[in-house]
């Protein structure tokens, strides 16, 4: 008997390591570097693929949301951002996207994109989120906002450096050809370079904070609320950023991790991108424009103090007024530029303005009957 369990346990020993290991869930003709995607004993790759297959129908649902709602928007200054937040939801659509580089495991392929995409996308989306702030720092300050080519035109710029960035590193590292360099990299190097490239994606990340905050001192509050969406959001971003930088930097972890931490950065910041931004921007899009937002139009027809011009004056008034002589002291000239030369003057207060009441007069029929009398007196003659 005894011999028979040893023998048992020799032969699946033998059979498990002359077989590959499949996790419970996956096919076993599948590819090891897909395990993630379908391992029902370690199923953070799957719920992954759950909410960034849901991000992903959510953000195509606003972008089309902003295409038919751009007829209905009232506000033009509203308007003048829809084409930047087109911009950022196909940035937020792209990191979701980038999700399964990191959930399939590191190989030659993923490793380029995993470095060039993941700084490139998040600058796309902070630096959308700037430009907005730029435009939100002069609406609620009472200030000529920026058009709407500018917006979208300093977003795209602030996001082509880390394009640039991005692509000097690649080729440098790779040496144009070689893509299993960051296979063949140690865990500490990879993970400090990772986070070495991403710098100007950090300092994006603290000037929008700031940005955000200046928008809260203005006058015109209705802005202010736009403000908020952009301040939440960052400070939301932050602190993800903050904890998966940590995480990732942190040695005592296992390296298979690394890969979990940063799926999970990109799922929870894509999410907060929607839920804190987009979704209350969308709220506000159709809201009727508020005439308390903008500083009143009418300034120029409101009456002001005219100043005395210091053209050539008109000899034949000055002539006039020494002709006239000093005035009296008791009334006092106003002296009224652009206008004629009869100035104004202030009227004695001693004056009667009284208006005089009707009285009755005569009529001319108080004497009809002794015209009447008379007549019959000549007859009687």
């Amino acid at each position: 008997m005894c011999t028979y369990r040893h023998m048992c346990v020799y032969i699946r020993t033998a059979v498990s390591i002359t077989m590959p290991f499949h996790p419970r869930g996956c096919n076993p003709s599948l590819n090891s570097l897909y395990y993630n995607l379908c391992d029902l004993d370690s199923p953070w790759g799957i719920v992954l693929e759950a909410l960034v297959a849901v991000g992903v129908v959510i953000s195509i649902v606003f972008m089309l949301s902003l295409l038919m709602l751009i007829c209905k928007v009232q506000d033009s200054n509203r308007r003048k951002v829809l084409p930047t937040q087109f911009v950022f939801l196909l940035g937020v659509l792209g990191l979701f996207g980038l999700t399964f580089a990191f959930i399939i495991k590191l190989n030659d392929r993923t490793g380029p994109t995993r470095f060039f995409l993941f700084g490139v996308l998040f600058a796309l989306c902070f630096s959308c989120l700037l430009a907005h702030t730029f435009t939100l720092a002069k609406l609620v300050r009472g200030k000529k906002p920026l058009s709407l080519l500018m917006i979208l035109g300093v977003a795209l710029g602030l996001s082509l450096v880390q394009d640039i960035i991005a692509i000097v590193y690649l080729v440098v590292t790779m040496h144009k050809t070689n893509t299993n360099v960051f296979v063949g990299m140690s865990r500490t190097q990879r993970n400090e370079d990772f986070v070495m490239l991403l710098i100007y994606v950090l300092f994006l990340m603290a000037f929008t904070f700031i940005m955000s905050l200046s928008t809260f001192c203005g006058s015109f509050t209705g802005w202010k609320r736009h403000g908020a969406h952009i301040y939440i959001t960052m400070l939301f971003s932050i602190a993800i950023w903050i904890a998966w930088i940590t995480l990732l930097l942190h040695r005592p972890l296992q390296p298979i991790w690394d890969d979990t931490i940063l799926s999970v950065a990109l799922v929870a910041n894509g999410w907060v991108f929607l839920l804190m931004y987009i979704l209350p921007e969308l709220i506000l899009l159709t809201k009727q424009r508020n005439p308390r937002d903008y500083p009143v139009e009418d300034n120029l027809c409101k009456p002001q103090f005219m100043k005395q011009s210091y053209g050539m004056e008109n000899r034949a008034y000055l002539q006039e007024e020494i002709a006239q002589g000093p005035e009296s002291p008791g009334s006092s000239t106003l002296y009224a530029p652009y206008t004629t030369h009869f100035q104004l003057q202030n009227w004695d207060s001693r004056k009667d303005f009284s208006i005089p009441r009707a009285k009755a007069g005569s009529s001319p029929y108080n004497n009809y009957d002794g015209r009447k009398e008379g007549n019959q007196y000549h007859h009687a003659k």
